[in-house]
């Protein structure tokens, strides 16, 4: 499958949908040389990489009413919503373990995608940067407001969907003349101007390139699902996104819904799979 992408949007818990999509791609031995994804979808990445089917399901549904999972009690410990200690070193060691070597011997290309705040760009780490700690993970992961900046390599780092939301220009400029690109947002979505733009200001005065990627995220985003309507239309890509709105918020604690949208995510997939599979001939 050379030149073929897989192309993975973030979404936080939406990110469950991916989980089931990916799922089904392992039940079909069905694997990417190229892969790229930021935030959740790059979180989902990894256990597709390590080939777990299931791991991604397992561990955001069932831990993610553990308050070290995603609590304002974590601020006291990490200055952090979301426990990233807890769900990058905790969790794949000791709960529901990660296979390393797998991952590490998986002859595919992987980048996260992450923005550095002092660029007001996106950056790309590759799966030799998926280290102990899972630091690139996290730093993909790290939400504006609600996550401090993740230090790594020399750079200042946030969430990746800020600069690139969904990396699809990337995987064609890396060579991808075909894509499967995976959404958690419905057919039709558009994202709406932020809504706290003075408090962007305040808390990240020393960043101001970061300020204005915040600001215009959503032209870009916009931009971009523009640019997949047309790279779908065109033959070149297939998408895999819910045809109605996801009931699901990005911090979503109902167990029921992450998985109904786990399931669905998979039986989109299923029913993509005989037109993936011609395209990717």
């Amino acid at each position: 499958m050379d030149n073929v992408g897989l192309v993975l949007e973030g979404g936080g818990m939406r990110g469950l949908y991916t989980s089931g999509v990916l799922d089904f791609f392992m039940e079909k031995d069905l694997y990417f040389n190229y892969i790229i994804g930021v935030s959740a979808g790059a979180c989902n990445a990894v256990s597709y990489i390590s080939r777990q089917k299931g791991r991604n399901k397992k561990v955001n549904i069932d831990f993610n009413n553990n308050w070290r999972y995603m609590s304002f009690r974590n601020f006291i410990k990490e200055k952090s919503f979301i426990g990233m200690n807890f769900i990058f070193d905790e969790i794949p060691n000791k709960h529901v373990k990660f296979d390393f070597e797998t991952f590490s011997k998986a002859p595919c290309k992987f980048l996260v995608g992450v923005t550095d705040c002092n660029t007001g760009s996106p950056m790309y780490f590759n799966k030799d940067d998926i280290s102990d700690g899972f630091y690139a993970l996290r730093a993909t992961s790290s939400l504006p407001f609600i996550s401090p900046i993740v230090r790594l390599k020399g750079h200042e780092l946030l969430d990746g969907g800020i600069t690139d939301s969904i990396p699809i220009a990337k995987s064609i400029k890396d060579g991808n003349s075909k894509n499967i690109i995976v959404l958690t947002r419905h057919k039709g979505y558009r994202k709406t101007p932020m809504r706290h733009a003075k408090l962007a200001k305040i808390k990240y005065k020393k960043y101001p390139k970061l300020v204005n990627a915040l600001l215009n995220r959503y032209k870009m985003y916009n931009e971009t699902l523009d640019y997949i309507d047309q790279l779908e239309m065109q033959g070149k890509a297939i998408v895999i996104r819910h045809s109605e709105p996801l009931e699901v918020g990005r911090l979503e604690r109902d167990s029921d819904k992450l998985l109904n949208i786990y399931n669905e995510g998979y039986e989109d997939a299923k029913n993509s799979y005989e037109k993936i599979k011609e395209f990717i001939i």
